[in-house]
């Protein structure tokens, strides 16, 4: 197939743009059909091409003379910095230049510019963001965890009927169960829109819909796609962040109490990393914010080497896979 080019936002983030710099050093080196182009400083840019010694033939750099920051106001940012290096990405999705779109700065301004820049597909109604959370036995896609804190029985719909086609084609995971989160298992319980939603999800024939999901059976890998609004969403994911990293914390200072917690820390170190690896975000990539025209990935504000490498492999496995070409089709066809 012909070359997958990204553009990646370097200036957004709480890092600089060195580790989203390495990172790119690092997907370049595993696949050779990507090509990047990164908006930000020109000069900065060139000096870590140079030390990551990345092949000039697969880079370009578009030079942003501004940055939108975490305390500029999303939409009217968008607006005004049309020189800032997320709207210069976003551009290159929207006039074809790049397939993809990576970014790790201000969120809102990310599903701002998604929005108005690249655009809503036809027929979709709200744009989801959708990360992998870890479960039990693999990953669960939560939709929506952050864009749509307003969202309809409709919207909802909608975002299960998109869960299910990325499951499928990014994760291989076939018929995936749809679950939506819910204070108890019953179809009668839930707040007003969930009660409005459940119904809905039952008649839609595209889907493979198990019911309402308690939060406590989440990381059971009760369902394959955990359908919220974004409030619920948010909530839920910074708690799962939390927790996580609460946990790692006392179990790897657990094994540095002694002298007999590091020996048995040696002995199960392999099998404890790879543990451990499971419950990495850096590993799962970002959040693709779903039913645009192009692709747009939101990845952490401290994203570093890894977490960008991976994001670029989660595009290219996007790209390949036509899944954005596919949800366009389910809801022009009025599948959806």
């Amino acid at each position: 197939m012909d070359k997958i080019t990204i553009a990646v936002d370097t200036m957004g983030g709480d890092n600089g743009c060195e580790y989203i710099m390495q990172g790119i050093s690092e997907a370049l080196g595993k696949f050779d059909d990507i090509n990047v182009l990164v908006t930000g400083n020109k000069e900065e840019l060139s000096l870590l091409i140079t030390k990551y010694n990345i092949d000039n033939s697969r880079i370009n750099i578009i030079h942003a003379d501004e940055v939108i920051t975490c305390h500029d106001a999303p939409v009217d940012a968008i607006r005004k910095k049309k020189n800032s290096s997320l709207v210069l990405a976003l551009n290159e999705v929207k006039e074809g230049r790049a397939q993809a779109c990576i970014s790790s700065g201000n969120s809102g301004a990310i599903l701002a510019g998604g929005q108005f820049i690249v655009g809503r597909a036809k027929g979709v109604k709200r744009t989801p963001l959708a990360p992998l959370i870890p479960t039990k036995t693999s990953s669960s896609l939560l939709i929506d965890c952050g864009a749509n804190v307003d969202a309809k029985p409709e919207n909802l719909v909608q975002f299960a009927k998109m869960g299910s086609i990325y499951m499928e084609n990014i994760e291989g995971v076939k018929n995936p169960r749809v679950g939506i989160i819910n204070i108890g298992t019953e179809d009668e319980k839930g707040n007003a829109l969930v009660k409005a939603t459940i119904p809905l999800l039952h008649e839609c024939k595209d889907i493979n819909f198990v019911g309402s999901i308690e939060s406590r059976e989440i990381p059971n890998d009760v369902a394959d796609v955990l359908v919220c609004e974004a409030f619920v969403g948010n909530v839920l994911l910074k708690f799962y962040e939390g927790v996580g990293k609460m946990f790692l914390g006392e179990v790897k200072g657990t094994l540095k109490k002694s002298i007999k917690t590091k020996l048995g820390a040696a002995l199960i170190y392999k099998d404890l990393k790879k543990c451990f690896k499971r419950f990495m975000a850096d590993d799962k990539g970002g959040a693709p914010l779903l039913g645009l025209k192009g692709l747009v990935v939101k990845i952490h504000g401290n994203s570093k080497n890894r977490e960008v490498s991976s994001a670029l492999e989660q595009c290219r496995t996007f790209i390949i896979h036509d899944v954005n070409k596919k949800i366009i089709q389910a809801f022009e066809n009025g599948e959806a």
